[in-house]
C-alpha cells in the first residue's frame, strides 16, 4: 500500500455512497485486496507515481504535515519523543524522506510492494542507514512492535483496510507507541458515506465514520485539521492525531 490522491469530480461526489464500508464491497475481502496489490504493482515507483499523478502537491502535502506533527514534538511534560517512527504505506519513501527522517532518529517502513520497498533503499540515499526495518506487508496483517514507535505515520492508506481491519490495525498500533506516543492518520475525506472506487480497490470514508472507527479502537482525535492549498478537483485531506 502506498499514498494516493484521486479526484473529487461533481460526478464522483453523486456516484453511489453507503454508510459503512462491508455495505459497498460487491466481492469479498480476499478480492478486495489482492485487486489492489495487483494495482499497486502496476505504478511506477515514483513520487508521481505514489501520488497518483500529482506530484506537484508533494512539499505542500510535506510542509502541512511537518506544522502539524511540530505541535507534538519535543521534551516535557505530555510532548511525543523524537526516537523511532513507522511510515504506514510508506511506498517509496517520500514521507519518510522528507518529514519523517529530519525529525526522528530512526524510521521503519511498511508496504505491501516489494518493488517500492527496494526503490525506497536508493531514493532514500545516505540516510537510509537510519531506516532500521523494510516490512513487506499489508495493514490488515501488519503487527508493530509493541512500545516501539513515537509516532505511527499512516497516510492516504487507510481507504484499502475494511472497517473491521482498520479498527484492529489501529489497536494493534496504540500498542506499538511508545509513552505519550502519537497516531497521526491523513487522508482523503469524503462529502458523505463512504465512496468505493473500483480502479485501485479502495474506499474513501467521511469524517463521521471515520471518527466512529477510531472511537471503536479506543481511540481519542486530540486534534485534527484539514490540509489546506491543494488543487480543488480532488478529495477534502484531513489530518487527524489520535492517542
Amino acid at each position: 500500500m502506498t499514498d494516493c490522491n484521486k479526484r473529487q469530480s461533481a460526478r464522483a461526489r453523486k456516484q453511489r455512497s453507503c454508510t459503512k464500508m462491508e455495505d459497498c464491497l460487491i466481492e469479498d475481502q480476499t478480492t478486495f485486496y489482492s485487486k489492489a496489490e495487483l494495482y499497486w504493482k502496476e505504478v511506477p515507483p515514483t513520487v508521481d507515481g505514489m501520488l497518483g499523478g500529482y506530484g506537484s502537491i508533494s512539499s505542500i502535502d510535506i510542509n502541512g504535515s511537518k506544522k502539524f506533527l511540530q505541535k507534538f514534538l519535543g521534551e516535557g511534560e505530555g510532548k511525543t519523543g523524537m526516537g523511532c517512527a513507522l511510515d504506514c504505506g510508506a511506498g517509496i519513501g517520500r514521507i519518510t524522506k522528507r518529514l519523517l527522517l529530519p525529525l526522528f532518529r530512526t524510521v521503519d517502513l511498511v508496504d505491501v510492494t516489494q518493488e517500492f520497498l527496494d526503490k525506497a533503499r536508493t531514493y532514500l540515499g545516505d540516510e537510509a542507514k537510519r531506516v532500521e526495518n523494510y516490512f513487506c506487508c499489508g495493514l490488515q496483517d501488519f503487527q508493530p512492535q509493541p512500545e516501539r514507535y513515537d509516532v505511527i505515520w499512516i497516510q492516504w492508506v487507510i481507504g484499502h483496510l475494511t472497517d473491521d481491519h482498520l479498527v484492529e490495525f489501529l489497536r494493534r498500533c496504540r500498542s506499538g507507541l511508545r509513552p505519550n506516543g502519537l497516531i497521526v492518520v491523513k487522508d482523503n475525506v469524503a462529502y458523505e458515506g463512504v465512496i468505493p472506487d473500483d480502479v485501485d480497490s479502495s474506499v474513501c470514508r467521511d469524517l463521521n465514520v471515520l471518527r466512529r472507527l477510531v472511537d471503536q479502537a479506543g481511540l481519542n482525535i486530540i486534534y485534527e485539521e484539514q490540509q489546506q492549498n491543494f488543487p480543488e478537483e480532488i478529495y477534502q485531506v484531513h489530518t487527524l492525531a489520535l492517542r
